[in-house]
């Protein structure tokens, strides 16, 4: 009986711990690339629910201030990240943005760039000197949303044009030990229709996937890993604590019944 005992606790710490492998982000060498690759090459378009930060800058201050709205001024320099996101150009349900003077915009599935060519050539129907005109478009701020097998779930918004999936996961609390870092899923709504991806967190080539930069909307899921399914614990001590529990509860049962 003690050997079975032994042999069941054995095989119970080996399928139950979690190699430290699997919990070490980016392992591996970095491939020394000879050329300059460029990531995520495929420009974001833009969706609902987005939000733009356009800064429009000529020497004519005056004629300038009746492009921009009166909270966030001609210049985004005195105010932060948090407030840019929250003063900026929403994109409304039409896929429209609505600016002082210009009135609404369609931008629904455009790029940043191609918005800034937009506002640049109605800009020119009012300025005299075309040269004279600075406008600039950038995303405020990335909105997603992280699920699963993390300690801080929910949406999230980080106010940095571009932000990559480990600043994701380090935005939400890291993920939990008994999170798969090997199986991340992005889940992705483009124009083309949703599309989910998968990414090795422990592996460095991650840096080489077109999924390692997030875009805005994307959903992070962290898949569970068999341990937490099995419910034997993720470590040693837990491991033990629980068989020494399940077998305990059964010798209790088996001395109640040989009394009854």
């Amino acid at each position: 009986m003690k050997k079975y005992f032994l042999l069941f606790l054995s095989i119970s710490f080996l399928l139950s711990c979690v190699p430290s492998k699997n919990l070490i982000y980016l392992q591996g060498e970095p491939i020394q690339e000879k050329g300059i690759k460029r990531i995520n090459n495929i420009p974001y378009k833009l969706q609902v629910d987005d939000v733009l930060n356009i800064d429009i800058k000529s020497s004519d201050q005056k004629m300038v201030a009746i492009f921009v709205k009166q909270s966030g001024g001609n210049s985004n320099q005195n105010i932060g990240p948090e407030s840019s996101y929250f003063s900026g150009y929403s994109i409304d349900s039409y896929g429209n943005i609505r600016m002082p003077t210009l009135g609404e915009i369609n931008v629904l599935g455009y790029t940043t760039e191609e918005v800034r060519k937009k506002i640049e050539n109605e800009l020119n129907k009012y300025f005299k000197n075309k040269d004279d005109i600075f406008v600039s478009v950038k995303l405020a701020g990335i909105k997603y949303t992280i699920i699963g097998e993390i300690n801080n779930p929910g949406p999230k918004v980080i106010f940095q044009n571009k932000v990559s999936i480990i600043d994701a996961i380090s935005n939400s609390g890291n993920i939990t030990i008994v999170g798969d870092r090997k199986r991340v899923e992005i889940i992705r709504n483009s124009t083309s229709g949703i599309q989910k991806y998968t990414i090795d967190l422990t592996d460095i080539s991650a840096f080489n996937s077109d999924v390692f930069y997030i875009k805005p909307n994307d959903i992070i899921n962290i898949i569970p890993l068999k341990q937490k399914t099995w419910g034997t614990g993720t470590t040693g001590l837990q491991t033990f604590t629980t068989v020494i529990s399940v077998i305990t509860l059964l010798y209790s049962t088996v001395i109640l019944a040989k009394n009854l």
